[in-house]
């Protein structure tokens, strides 16, 4: 056996195949995501019988991380297709930009949900979390809300809105898909108000009041964009 050869066996991996030495490194690379993914649950595990008794999660928590779960969702979708089908780059990123950081948001919060022992979501009325007293009391039906008559909550689109502005494209497009994500995130900003006062949880509260922040600068970029295009936002 050659020097070189005996290097070979020595490393293990370097004496596999090529693809063998692949299925070795993709295996290991799955383990270390599956073990930073166990590390995160133990210790939001482990982080929680010590938190304060305020800090238990009530009402607020469990219905805001429900419902904005929901609303976040309908933003990812939309945020997707402004990424893959806008000829502006800069709607382009901001589809990406949203999609990204709303689909971790709802991961934050269905990890929460997962540890307090609460659905995903509300097995009943939407938003009947907000009813509690505060400025920031809305209808909990799932009908009837800002957006349209099957909008699940305010700002959402309908069915028929979402079928729209898939079937748009170029400016068309541009334009339609910035007045109902400026009204999507309108909508919403209600309801990250209401978790930012009114949650037990300081984590909740935290998100909440990131959600204002970041949506209300989008919110103001998205007005300068419309009004650029001679476009007015949608009716809220």
């Amino acid at each position: 056996m050659t020097d070189d050869e005996e290097a070979r066996t020595e490393s293990g991996i370097a004496a596999a195949p090529g693809w063998a030495r692949a299925v070795i490194l993709g295996g290991a690379g799955l383990a270390l995501l599956l073990i930073g993914a166990t590390i995160g649950l133990l210790i939001g595990r482990s982080e929680a019988p010590a938190e304060p008794p305020a800090a238990t999660p009530g009402q607020v928590d469990i219905g805001f991380s429900q419902d904005m779960a929901v609303h976040h969702l309908q933003a990812v979708t939309m945020g997707h297709l402004a990424q893959e089908r806008s000829n502006d780059p800069e709607i382009s990123r901001m589809g990406y930009d949203i999609a990204a950081t709303q689909q971790g948001q709802v991961g934050w919060m269905q990890g929460w949900l997962a540890l307090w022992n609460a659905p995903e979501q509300a097995p009943g009325e939407l938003m009947t979390w907000m009813s509690h007293g505060g400025s920031g009391h809305m209808d909990g039906s799932r009908s009837g809300s800002h957006g349209g008559s099957d909008a699940a909550m305010p700002g959402m689109a309908t069915s028929e809105e979402m079928s729209k502005l898939q079937s748009l494209s170029g400016e068309k497009f541009n334009v339609y898909f910035l007045q109902l994500m400026l009204r999507h995130h309108q909508g919403g900003a209600p309801m990250a108000e209401y978790a930012a006062e009114h949650a037990n949880v300081p984590a909740v509260r935290a998100l909440a009041r990131s959600m204002l922040e970041s949506q209300g600068a989008e919110i103001m970029l998205m007005k300068k964009m419309l009004k650029a295009r001679g476009a007015e936002p949608l009716p809220f």
